[in-house]
């Protein structure tokens, strides 16, 4: 018989730790928790295999799945002293997802699940409590309703809402027990009005209903998007764990929360999280009530007033804190845990990675090796190169003029500026169009994912440091301010307004997530400066990582922000964005509406300086490092103006007849230009062009050398050869410029001659161009357009729908297309190499910041990557992590 079903509890467990894909995340780690004899309640996992059978077999279980799953909860009913329906001793359960990886708030969650008209009266009488028996069971409704019968949760908010006001109260602990009975009943009632039968009574009809709604919640749109941002294979499935009920919410020595064994969000080894004194769980995560500080100085740093857990509860804490710290110990990594405390008595409900901002990941990791918890290697692998972005955006200008209008939590860091917009569906709209926008919400809710993912930043009046906002932000590495309470939020009208001030939609804030500060209007920011755990951890990197890290840069700034992020060269330097300069740009159409070549060098001359002047400073920005540079590629028509206005702009300064421009710009327009005259073909048909800018680089490289530089080393790169004549073509006309310089000025710099590999044919000739090619640069934005014939510009409109009907894994333009891309880089590089034992293997498309791809090129044995600016330190940390993976493998 298949084992669906494993139990824990009681200082024991069937499962453990490693057995996550099996269990899910939840119930492997209470599994482990209860192996330690920590204090969990009992309870059971059904595996993600019950998931796949669910969703292969029309929604339906095992057929041996009920009796196994009644076997468990007579378990958990003899070690919680309960039996599940029993109206004498009621056993209450909660029923909660459980994916492999931490989703958080991704899948549905019941609590309180068993009670029913009898069990609430039951556990009254048993309790003695008759307050908090009826608040479980008014939660329970609602939640229940909400999650498996599809009730707005809104609707029972109202009728809440109504009864304080009636009382004349604001909270809901200020309710007593008749209210919260009778608020139980008008719940029903909503129940059978807006779905017209009674809201289920049997306590077993209650638990399967609540487990197919976890099962139904892995494709949810919020989970569906998660997994899609995350990478995280719909075929994972989810574990569902049942576990015996404790209460926060049983009074004044009762209480809830969320704690990290270290600070999300800077890394400091202190206890940080939050508490709610007589609550439950889903009342701190949801950002319903504000939480207090679990830790006393986290208090005294938010000026808050409410006494922290370590106040309130110093002996809870005290054991919270030990525990914190042997778990840390045992996972060797920063801990995400949830506890209740009932009646003074601590327990754990969960343990987990802690999700954390990229600062706090350098720093956690920096310092567990100095505390002899992990190595240098382990520390390489534990923080994610995607999230060393969050490092690189800006921070507010200390000095800039700012005018605060609110404050909150500094839940999520870095600064952000755009217009307001009240709904995640604006946001995406807005930021679909390419305008900065920010996410002013009361509360954020799993619903709204799509939209904290479009916005630069969110801002939320309610929650606190481990609300949803902060914590999907922080993962997102997205700016939040939560818990900024004195905002009033009017969506409906698109106002919100704080300390007399009125901010309506598509105005302008700015939010600084480290401080937790909302301000009006644009504030000034200032770029990053990376040192401390950075070096340190990047340090590491670089001494195992043997791919070698360039970026594309165009101009000297870009080249000098890529050396301060630590660049070990420029492995794309594109020569056609310095034409679109407006001191160039006429000379250049000169040069295309020539009729003769006599003419097109004359225009030519007058780019010759431009160009030269161009490539010295950035050679002098990288002071000896290589430089590959790439002549001209995109066709002339881009070039040429399109608009009347334009044309006769142009013609009057070229002192030619609009007629004649026109006309050119027809003759040159191509039917698919990505595949037309372009590249090296352009080098063909006006050789002057390239010698033009030969003769600049080769110049420059002189110069600067001259002038007390480094020497240069010297790349020159042929783009879109398919043939190898073309190469040698052009190779000759760039040894003959180097020899006449060489004639003019006693000497030349050493330069080598290469290209990129872009089409197919290059990669499937890949043996023969390397007879010439002294270096190759695989183009994969375009070789990727050209082996999948795909426009990069165009892929949109449907690329999603193969994602999200499974047909591809990943986007090709993001990650590399290991399998067929991949496949002709793997291709060309093998063959190249055995023409050319030296041959210098790079890539210098968009995935050469890609964490996966860069995996890819490692593997492949190439020699460097090149990627954006911004991009070279996710290359460094990826490359030692591919190192580190493939010496894992290989071991």
């Amino acid at each position: 018989m298949a084992k669906w079903v494993y139990a824990f509890g009681d200082g024991k467990a069937e499962g453990e730790a490693g057995m996550k894909n099996l269990l899910g995340g939840k119930g492997a780690n209470l599994a482990e928790m209860s192996n330690l004899g920590l204090p969990v309640p009992p309870g059971f996992s059904l595996t993600t295999e019950v998931c796949t059978y669910y969703y292969a077999n029309d929604q339906t279980y095992p057929d041996d799945l009920k009796e196994q799953v009644s076997t468990a909860l007579r378990q958990i009913g003899y070690i919680a002293k309960g039996n599940f329906g029993d109206p004498d001793k009621p056993l209450l359960v909660s029923v909660r997802s459980g994916a492999r990886v931490s989703m958080p708030g991704m899948m549905d969650t019941v609590l309180n699940l068993g009670l029913n008209a009898q069990t609430a009266d039951g556990l009254a009488r048993l309790t003695g409590d008759a307050r908090f028996a009826y608040d479980s069971y008014r939660r329970f409704i609602q939640m229940y309703a909400d999650v498996v019968l599809g009730v707005e949760h809104a609707l029972f908010e109202e009728i809440l809402d109504a009864a304080k006001d009636a009382k004349g109260v604001e909270l809901d602990t200020d309710l007593d027990s008749d209210d919260l009975k009778r608020i139980a009943g008008l719940y029903k009632d909503r129940v059978q009005s807006e779905l017209g039968r009674p809201f289920p009574e049997s306590v077993e009809e209650q638990l399967w209903g609540a487990i197919g709604a976890v099962f139904g919640s892995w494709h949810s749109p919020r989970a569906n998007t998660y997994r899609k941002l995350n990478n995280i294979p719909e075929s994972w499935g989810t574990a569902v764990t049942v576990q015996a009920m404790v209460f926060g919410n049983r009074g004044e020595t009762s209480a809830t929360g969320v704690a990290f064994t270290r600070d999300p969000a800077t890394g400091e080894k202190l206890l940080y999280g939050e508490f709610l004194v007589n609550a439950q769980g889903e009342d701190v995560v949801a950002g319903i009530r504000t939480p207090q500080p679990i830790s006393k100085v986290v208090r005294e740093r938010q000026g808050g007033k409410k006494p922290s857990m370590e106040e309130a509860m110093p002996k809870a804490f005290a054991e919270l804190k030990a525990i914190g710290d042997r778990l840390e110990q045992h996972y060797r990594d920063m801990q995400d845990v949830e506890f209740t405390v009932q009646e003074g008595k601590l327990f754990m409900l969960q343990t987990r990675a802690g999700k954390r901002t990229a600062e706090a990941a350098l720093k956690a990791a920096v310092d567990m090796v100095g505390e002899g918890l992990i190595d240098q290697r382990a520390a390489i692998a534990r923080v994610d190169p995607a999230a060393l972005d969050q490092l690189l955006h800006p921070t507010l200008d200390p000095n800039a003029a700012k005018e605060q209008i609110a404050a909150g939590l500094g839940a999520s860091p870095g600064a952000a500026t755009g217009e307001v917009v009240f709904t995640a569906e604006e946001a995406e709209k807005l930021a679909a169009d390419n305008r900065d926008v920010i996410l002013v919400r009361t509360e954020t809710s799993p619903e709204d994912i799509h939209g904290m993912h479009a916005a630069r930043g969110i801002l939320t009046a309610r929650g606190g440091m481990t609300s949803h906002a902060a914590v999907v932000a922080r993962g997102m590495g997205r700016p939040c301010v939560s818990g900024a309470g004195m905002l009033k939020i009017d969506a409906a009208r698109g106002e919100m307004s704080a300390g007399g001030v009125s901010i309506q939609r598509g105005e302008v804030i700015t939010i600084d997530g480290t401080t937790g500060q909302v301000f009006k209007g644009k504030v000034a920011m200032r770029q990053p400066e990376l040192t401390g755990d950075f070096g340190t951890l990047m340090g590491w990197a670089d001494s195992v990582r043997r791919l070698k890290v360039r970026t594309n840069a165009d101009t000297p700034a870009d080249a000098a922000t890529a050396r301060k992020f630590g660049a070990e060269g420029i492995g794309l330097c594109r020569t056609e964005h310095m034409f679109f300069e407006p001191d160039r740009i006429l000379a250049v159409r000169q040069m295309i509406l020539a009729d003769e070549e006599s003419q097109r060098k004359a225009a030519l001359s007058k780019l010759l300086p431009m160009q030269r002047g161009d490539f010295e400073a950035i050679f002098k920005v990288m002071e000896g490092l290589p430089v590959t540079i790439r002549l001209l590629d995109p066709p002339l028509h881009e070039f040429l103006p399109h608009k009347d206005e334009e044309i006769l702009e142009v013609a009057a300064a070229a002192g030619t007849d609009p007629r004649k421009l026109r006309a050119r710009a027809i003759a040159l327009h191509e039917a698919n230009p990505m595949l037309g005259h372009r590249g090296c073909r352009l080098g063909i048909t006006y050789p002057e062009i390239y010698e033009m800018q030969a003769r600049a680089i080769l110049e420059a490289a002189l110069n600067v050398e001259k002038s007390g530089g480094k020497p240069v080393v010297l790349e020159i790169m042929i783009p879109l050869v398919g043939f190898k004549s073309e190469l040698d073509r052009l190779a000759e006309r760039i040894h003959a410029t180097a020899a006449a310089i060489k004639a003019e000025q006693g000497r030349v710099p050493a330069y080598l001659i290469g290209t990129m590999i872009e089409l197919p044919r290059a990669a499937l000739r890949a043996a023969e161009i390397a007879q010439t090619a002294q270096f190759f640069s695989f183009g994969t934005n375009d070789l990727t357009q050209t082996t999948l014939g795909v426009s990069r510009d165009d892929a949109g409109t449907f690329l999603g729908e193969y994602l999200a009907k499974g047909l591809i894994a990943r986007d090709p333009f993001v990650t590399i297309d290991v399998d067929g891309v991949g496949e002709l880089v793997r291709m060309a590089a093998s063959r190249g190499r055995q023409t050319r034992a030296d041959l210098k293997l790079g890539i210098c498309g968009e995935h050469g910041g890609d964490p996966d791809s860069i995996r890819f090129c490692h593997d492949s044995g190439l020699d460097y990557v090149s990627c954006s600016p911004f991009r070279v330190p996710v290359a460094r940390l990826a490359a030692a992590q591919a190192a580190l993976q493939s010496s894992t493998a290989q071991g």
